[in-house]
């Protein structure tokens, strides 16, 4: 019996109602798929590694079959509930969100804006209100700056008071039961749907002994996903930025970059972070290392609160994917590349 086939839309969106349908229908346990060393698992921890580094989900590189791509989803979440942090849960949560409002912007562009269905693989917005029970609580309207009335309920449960004083209803227009929001807001309702829908049920138990089974089976993902976390540490006290000060492996990768190379995903992290945590802002990181497209930098994403939550991976880290180049006397007396930055300005 040939296997069911994936539904691109699910494999799109594998937070849908049918996505889970979908996935019950492959009776595939994520245990089974690890002992296989299946692609799904490749592409599960690279969900959760690219949530953590870069605030998305969007895979590297466009090699994924519809199956593959599903299946991740269940063993993303599987990973990111042994990882057993509470940050990690969170950022994964987030981060899948933000992919899928982004991919349902572009699919509402692609079908000129309206709200009808669209091509197979896309998700219109009339269908992504009906999947999350709001089809009655949004009306489109045609108003030179609404784009759309929310039932003040639905708003009221959606609206995050955090996300500032313009979100709070003294400060909207209410009227007969209905608030005013534009287009872009309508979009952060539904992002908030999504992460909200993502994090139930995490972290998934995996206790007893199928959840030991499953974690022996994912242990060589999840160990590399801990050395992300192993890597977090506050932001340094770092008054200056002092290029010529650089150790050697930033060095060389802002060589990398100024020389316009594409640097791998970890790679350009780690640039990155290490940049952010000297305090630079997006426009300075641009600046510094001659990129000037902001989509790759997740530099909201790594200056997080007080500190960068996920600053540059330590000297062992950067060994070990190859970057730790150029060693001097220093780096033998120090374990991670902030260190040595700090030391050499001392």
């Amino acid at each position: 019996m040939s296997e069911p086939e994936v539904h691109p839309r699910h494999a799109r969106y594998p937070f849908l109602a049918g996505a889970r349908d979908a996935v019950a229908g492959l009776s595939v346990a994520p245990a089974e798929l690890a002992r296989a060393d299946a692609p799904a698992v490749e592409r599960g921890a690279e969900r959760v590694e690219r949530a953590l580094m870069t605030g998305g989900v969007d895979p590297a590189e466009d090699r994924w079959r519809p199956r593959d791509e599903l299946l991740s989803y269940p063993v993303a979440r599987v990973l990111v509930s042994l990882l057993d942090d509470r940050d990690a849960v969170r950022k994964y949560a987030v981060a899948e969100a933000a992919t899928a409002r982004e991919r349902l912007e572009a699919d509402a562009a692609a079908d000129g804006g309206s709200l009808r269905t669209v091509e197979r693989g896309r998700l219109s917005l009339d269908e992504a209100l009906r999947e999350f029970d709001a089809a009655d609580a949004v009306a489109a309207r045609d108003d030179s700056r609404y784009d759309a009335d929310v039932d003040v309920a639905v708003y009221l449960e959606l609206a995050e008071p955090d996300e500032g004083e313009e979100w709070r209803l003294v400060n909207r227009a209410l009227a007969d039961g209905w608030v005013p929001v534009e287009r872009a807001e309508l979009f952060d309702l539904l992002e908030e749907r999504v992460r909200a829908r993502v994090a139930e049920g995490l972290p998934v138990p995996v206790g007893g002994d199928a959840g030991e089974t499953l974690a022996d089976a994912l242990a060589e993902e999840v160990a590399r996903l801990r050395t992300l976390l192993a890597d977090r540490a506050p932001r340094p006290d770092v008054s200056t930025v002092e290029e010529a000060e650089f150790p050697p492996c930033v060095d060389a990768l802002l060589a990398r970059a100024r020389a316009g190379e594409e640097l791998p995903p970890r790679s350009r992290f780690a640039l990155v972070a290490f940049l952010v945590d000297l305090g630079l802002d997006e426009a300075a990181v641009a600046e510094q290392t001659g990129l000037d497209d902001a989509a790759e930098f997740p530099v909201t994403v790594l200056a997080d609160g007080d500190g960068s939550q996920y600053p540059m991976p330590s000297c062992a880290t950067m060994d070990a994917q190859g970057d730790c180049v150029n060693r001097d006397e220093r780096c033998e007396r120090v374990a991670h590349p902030l260190s040595y930055y700090r030391d050499a300005v001392d």
